[in-house]
């Protein structure tokens, strides 16, 4: 299984990034092994629009059947709703801290967006 995990930086030890589209990284994680993957999602940072879109697609391929992040807009949360991946908002702390949750079974999924589009 894999989960991604919006970052400020490539590591575990990197504070959530809040935004999804716009995050300066996403980190698709195995949480058993705890063997991730840093993706460098800069192209989407100052992207005028679709970064939602693009990031959305992006962890669809990556194979991650849970997304953590701070707030994810309307158009993004319906790719990742469509492609089955659930979505945990509202998370915060590090990637590490976000992986332990996960592991815990501490975690509320969402069924909408929680953030309006072009944020």
């Amino acid at each position: 299984m894999k989960i991604a995990i919006t970052a400020t930086g490539p590591n575990l030890d990197s504070p959530i990034d809040p935004r999804f589209g716009r995050a300066a990284y996403i980190i698709i994680v195995d949480p058993e092994s705890m063997i991730f993957e840093a993706v460098d999602n800069s192209t989407n940072v100052n992207s005028f629009k679709g970064a939602g879109i693009q990031a959305a697609t992006m962890v669809h391929d990556k194979g991650a059947e849970v997304l953590m992040t701070g707030y994810c807009g309307p158009k993004a949360f319906q790719i990742i709703e469509t492609a089955g991946i659930k979505v945990v908002s509202d998370t915060t702390g590090t990637v590490a801290n976000a992986v332990e949750k996960f592991n815990k079974g501490n975690l509320q999924y969402t069924s909408a967006a929680n953030a309006e589009a072009h944020w």
